[in-house]
């Protein structure tokens, strides 16, 4: 017995000595031989690290005014197992309902929320209305914190706030297409937050530190920090008052005509600093996810249009530097014909002019003369691509279209002369190559980043103004500068008198284009446009609006544009310091009478009284029936006509009147008034209704509008209901100021 206790007492001891070798050998294993390696693990379970994100470079106008910044955000979470431990579910939920505005079946899904194992959990942010908001926000949940706490005598009643950056933007929509948005993903979107955003950004930094079991920092632990970078403040060349006298401007047209869109560009010509870009529709960037994705589209540099009247300056500095253009040369107006098909001006009667007369109402014809038959299609198209048509400008915003101008036919280098036909430009096109006339034939590069500034190096880069090359000469830009001065100056037949400003000298030309729709000339759509500049021999400011499809098919570039062009350039010529130079009363500039008149409310009025208030206004005016009273009135009460316009009086039902005689109606209100009839119709020619008759389109009958000598082709294609052919396509249409493209594919569309 004695013996088997030693032999179990052996046993055992000898077990309980291979356990402690075995331990002492571990430990020496794990403290001596894998000393280092065990050590790291530790401190990676000691360690904690955290990201040092960069302040995002401001962004600012030409005077310093902040247009982008980081400002602190808080984004809000819940921890669902606190909360149904206090029983304070339904509490929460309709106070962060009425806070953030989120809903209370969305709040009561995020704190009913249930990990796997059928726990709640510790955690949970209320996205998207709860993420990053700002302080005011904040604070009003910090309140509702603070008095849970206090009704519950809990230090955590589950509701939290995390500190974040978010980008801001203090003056909201003000040039949102320009610096586009920061979203909260923190992804740079658009404008120049996206096309800058390496310089913006900045380089985000990091800190690694030791700490004990309960999360307290080491005082003798190592620090490894990598401090972040902020990101480069950027100056824009836009100077905020300009920005916001052609963002109220345009405000108010979209308002009146309720376009598709419209845009507007104010440049420095000198140096082609971007002083103002706008469009409408637009957004707000601090509440981006508010708005349609049309809001986005960014018009000034995407957008392609048939510029119409406004590309006549282009032939015009060509027509003049080669020695094609006297003032004083005689022609007769009203049609030329062309191999494929006739250019028509919208007024035949005004017979044999001069070149200068010509320009100032803005004749087809003469271009046609200056560009298509005296600088020949060749020419012609090497003064389109050196004043950069076809091309990028290379404006600092990504998804710039370059455009394209490509005529083929003879026809279709007739009409591009006055910009018709195969020609597409976007806005900023159109405003560098007017700057070339007015800084002295210079075509300079556009550009919004005036300079960049380094806040860790100092360092500041400038950016220069890049010539892109000579189009014309001086002497050739001064003298096209004093032509279209008289555009606008001339107050009887100046097709831009609406942009006159007293005792300034002001240059410009209109443009007013048929859309294309489908391959086809629409005739109720236009694109109305007005460009130029002031004051004329040291202009500070080129300006151009364009107005994509106003809901007035009467409206045109000289009656709708040119006025929101006044108003911009006067606010802006003041701002500047830019003073008079003109005594008012100069004979050259001074109005000889009101521009527009406000129709007066006939409505409902006898045809007699009717007749007699419009006398007394000196308005001209059409009756359509044969009753005794006005039924209704076109254009409508309030509406803005000029001298020549003509008010149409309804005196009967419109099932009960036939189709009046509209001989001797320009093209327009011939239009219009087959619109409020109800009657369909096609033109066939432009300018004024000769004579009208039935046909059939597409089998359907239509009314006939012949407005110059019917053109066999066309009557045939009429008849048949086919469109124009490939000689003609696209040559049609209406040019800047509402005047006829060639008799091609408008007269085919009804």
């Amino acid at each position: 017995m004695t013996k088997r206790i030693k032999l179990r007492t052996l046993l055992v001891g000898g077990v309980i000595t291979l356990l402690f070798v075995f331990l002492v050998g571990r430990i020496y294993w794990v403290q001596v031989v894998k000393a280092d390696f065990w050590t790291e693990k530790a401190k990676e379970v000691w360690s904690r690290s955290e990201t040092l994100v960069p302040v995002r470079g401001t962004i600012t106008d030409r005077n310093g005014n902040v247009l982008a910044m980081d400002v602190a955000a808080y984004t809000v979470a819940v921890n669902p197992k606190i909360i149904h431990q206090l029983k304070l579910e339904d509490v929460i939920v309709n106070k962060l309902n009425t806070v953030l505005g989120k809903s209370k079946s969305s709040l009561r899904d995020i704190i009913e929320a249930k990990q796997k194992n059928g726990e709640y959990y510790e955690q949970r942010e209320v996205r998207q209305e709860g993420w990053k908001i700002d302080k005011d926000v904040a604070d009003r949940i910090v309140r509702f914190r603070d008095q849970l706490i206090e009704q519950t005598k809990e230090k955590d009643v589950g509701i939290y706030l995390i500190d974040q950056k978010k980008r801001f933007y203090p003056k909201g929509a003000l040039a949102s297409h320009v610096i586009g948005y920061e979203d909260k993903e923190g992804n740079a979107v658009m404008g120049l937050e996206a096309a800058l955003d390496g310089q913006l950004r900045g380089t985000e930094g990091s800190i690694k530190y030791e700490r004990d079991g309960n999360g307290v920092i080491i005082d003798n632990g190592t620090v490894d920090m990598k401090p972040a970078v902020d990101g480069k403040n950027v100056t824009l060349t836009i100077d905020d008052d300009i920005q916001h006298y052609i963002e109220d401007a345009i405000k108010e047209a979209y308002d009146k005509y309720q376009p598709v869109s419209i845009t507007a560009i104010a440049a420095d010509p000198d140096t082609m600093d971007i002083l103002g870009m706008a469009n409408l529709p637009n957004f707000n960037p601090n509440t981006y996810w508010n708005f349609p994705q049309a809001n986005f589209y960014d018009h000034a540099i995407k957008s392609l249009y048939e510029p119409g009247s406004t590309f006549k300056i282009v032939t015009l500095a060509g027509a003049v530097q080669e020695g094609l253009f006297n003032p004083n040369t005689l022609y007769k107006s009203g049609s030329i014909k062309v191999p494929g098909g006739t250019i028509h001006d919208i007024h035949q009667n005004w017979g044999t002019i001069t070149f200068l007369e010509g320009l100032k109402r803005s004749s087809n014809v003469e271009f046609v003369k200056l560009g298509y038959e005296g600088l020949k299609p060749d020419k012609l198209m090497s003064y389109i691509n050196d004043f950069g048509f076809g091309k990028k400008t290379g404006i600092e915003l990504a998804g710039e279209k370059a455009g394209s101008v490509n005529p083929e036919y003879p026809v279709e280098y007739a009409t591009a002369a006055f910009g018709q036909g195969l020609v597409q430009v976007t806005p900023i096109q159109q405003v560098a190559a007017v700057a070339a006339v007015a800084n002295g034939g210079k075509l300079l590069e556009p550009h919004l980043v005036k300079e960049i500034d380094d806040p860790v190096t100092k360092k500041k880069t400038v950016f220069p103004t890049k010539v892109v090359r000579q189009v014309v000469t001086e002497k050739t830009a001064n003298q096209v500068d004093e032509y279209l001065e008289q555009v606008v100056s001339d107050q009887k037949i100046g097709s831009g008198r609406n942009a006159y400003i007293e005792g300034y000298r002001v240059a410009g030309k209109t443009g007013t284009a048929q859309k294309v729709i489908n391959g086809k000339y629409a005739d109720d759509k236009y694109v109305l446009s007005f460009i130029g500049f002031a004051p004329v021999g040291n202009p500070k400011v080129v300006l151009y609006i364009v107005m994509d499809q106003p809901n007035d098919r009467l409206a045109s570039g000289g009656s709708a544009v040119a006025p929101i062009f006044k108003q911009i350039m006067q606010q802006s010529l003041k701002h500047l310091g830019v003073q008079p130079t003109i005594e008012k009363g100069e004979a050259a500039n001074s109005p000889a009478e009101e521009q527009t008149v406000s129709v007066p409310d006939v409505t409902e009025k006898p045809l007699a009284q009717a007749k007699q208030t419009l006398d007394a206004k000196k308005l001209g005016y059409t009756v359509v029936g044969t009753g005794a009273s006005v039924l209704k009135q076109i254009p409508k009460a309030g509406a803005a006509v000029g001298p020549d316009q003509k008010i149409f009086l309804l005196t009967q039902e419109q099932s009960k009147l036939t189709t009046p005689n509209m001989s001797g109606m320009p093209l327009r209100d011939a239009m219009q008034m087959c619109s409020n009839l109800g009657i369909p119709c096609v033109a066939n020619g432009e300018g004024f209704v000769k004579s009208q008759s039935q046909a059939k389109l597409n089998g359907k009958p239509v009314l006939l509008l012949n407005l110059t000598p019917p053109d066999e082709d066309m009557l045939r294609q009429t008849e048949s209901g086919a469109g124009s052919d490939g000689g003609t396509d696209g040559s049609g249409g209406t040019d800047g100021d509402g005047q006829a493209g060639g008799d091609g594919q408008t007269n085919a569309g009804g």
